[in-house]
């Protein structure tokens, strides 16, 4: 769950600087709250999922379940 996490964070954080939001913006704009957006991209430990595919659903990205590799 925690590389996960990790996963989620950077790319919200590489999507919205690409968009040249700042979090604040990103939270108006989400409809997520700020609080939330600077827990995610710390990479605290719980999150909503709820929130999350909000929040990813503003950037166009679904969260998808895909099987490990197999080393």
């Amino acid at each position: 769950l925690f590389y996960m996490q990790t996963d989620i964070a950077t790319t919200v954080k590489a999507l919205r600087k690409t968009y040249g939001l700042t979090q604040e913006d990103l939270a108006m704009k989400s409809g997520v709250g700020l609080c939330f957006i600077r827990s995610l991209e710390q990479g605290k430990r719980t999150l909503r999922m709820d929130k999350v595919t909000q929040l990813l659903d503003y950037f166009n990205y679904s969260l998808t379940a895909v099987p490990n590799a197999v080393n």
